[in-house]
């Protein structure tokens, strides 16, 4: 049976530091919110209706339920959602898409291999990586995957079973920075991230592929309105993006992980350069943008975002948590972060909005760096008290 339970997070915005997670209650009876009764094995999940109530605002406690949703994967690495409401995973190691849901059985979700990539090549952290369903799915049937071949990194189009189509190639390859995340912006552009995997010589350069944020057509051309006509290039002076998310204002955040010290939760502008490598967190040179926040690099190296409302979450590898902050209808920072699953589950890597409002995690402990549990990898599912799904 899929397990269910419930934290009680203090919410303490103007506090000098973010708390930790307080009680933890285990759901055995129905609550106001969250994930409903045990589903029947073999049929869909009762996933609850998402509410569209604003977050909570000032003091007060944030609970989240959680439900492990499928375990014995390795090292998921993208997800992205089809018209149906299930997910469809990436593993990097493997290469293999998996759907998971939306049928369930004793275990949680159902979890199906639906196709193995021969054309990837697996190591460090490069292989099959991020996956993005077209917006034109219900009649398109097409997805767009970033993984690694021996000599570069690349993006190519794809139907379920059907061969790759490579549509940008030449992001430059290395064994630990290699970006990989990939999502349709609400422009309908499609957002690609890479990896510096020098010493820096490729983020700040201009016609260099690495270290960057790309913004191209679905035909994998640069898209209309980029900063330098005929350029993909959408931001610089990145050292590896694995995450990027949008709000409702369509403002674009990014999280930035392998940096010597310190990782950042970036809000994305046109044009901008985010300092790598002259720069890691906060700066005084008015050329680079300064972080929206930033930890050490041992409490964050995160990945993936998603974006609830008004909370923008990012997942960190080497911080084993999540991290949580709330912003303004403008996009200002309020208080604290707060931090939420630390060192409960590992490495986290993967984070989306799903469909109904929770947010899906994945964990990344089947890897160099990771003390896997005998059900990792897993997927999480995340559901709010003051927002997203199941609010009653």
């Amino acid at each position: 049976m899929i397990k269910r339970r419930r934290l009680i997070v203090r919410k303490a915005r103007l506090r000098a530091s973010a708390l930790s997670l307080g009680a933890v209650l285990a759901l055995t009876t129905a609550c106001s919110f969250g994930p409903p009764d045990p589903d029947v094995a073999g049929e869909p999940p009762n996933l609850p209706t998402p509410s569209v109530s604003a977050s909570a605002q000032g003091g007060g406690e944030r609970e989240v339920a959680i439900t492990v949703l499928a375990k014995g994967l390795e090292v998921p690495w993208g997800m992205a959602f089809l018209p149906d409401g299930s997910a469809l995973v990436t593993e990097r190691d493997t290469a293999r898409i998996l759907k998971v849901g939306p049928e369930s059985d004793a275990d949680g979700l159902k979890v199906t291999e639906v196709q193995r990539l021969t054309e990837v090549t697996a190591g460090g952290d490069g292989g099959l990586l991020g996956i993005a369903v077209s917006p034109k799915y219900k009649t398109d049937e097409t997805l767009f995957i970033y993984y690694s071949t021996p000599k570069d990194n690349r993006v190519a189009k794809l139907k379920l079973k059907g061969e790759p189509q490579p549509i940008l190639t030449g992001i430059p390859h290395s064994h630990d920075a290699n970006g990989g995340q990939l999502a349709f912006g609400p422009d309908g552009q499609l957002y690609v991230t890479t990896g510096d995997g020098t010493t820096g010589t490729q983020a700040p350069d201009p016609k260099s592929l690495g270290g960057k944020i790309l913004r191209i057509t679905t035909a994998g051309k640069p898209a209309p309105g980029n900063p330098v006509k005929d350029s993909p290039v959408w931001s610089s002076g990145h050292r590896n993006v694995q995450g990027i998310a949008w709000d409702s204002g369509k403002r674009m955040y990014a999280s930035e992980s392998g940096q010597k010290t310190t990782g950042e939760l970036n809000l994305i502008a046109k044009g901008r350069n985010y300092g790598w490598p002259t720069v890691e967190g906060e700066g005084t040179d008015a050329k680079f943008t300064n972080p929206l926040v930033s930890w050490p690099a041992t409490e964050s190296s995160c990945s993936g975002v998603a974006v609830l409302e008004r909370m923008i979450a990012t997942a960190c590898l080497q911080g084993r948590r999540l991290w949580m902050v709330d912003v303004t209808g403008n996009g200002t920072l309020i208080g604290q972060p707060q931090e939420l699953l630390k060192g409960e589950y590992g490495r986290l890597r993967a984070l989306a909005a799903a469909p109904d409002g929770s947010f899906w995690v994945t964990t990344s402990n089947q890897e160099e760096g990771g003390e896997p549990a005998p059900d990792d990898d897993r997927i999480i599912r995340l559901v709010f008290s003051d927002g997203g799904a199941g609010r009653s």
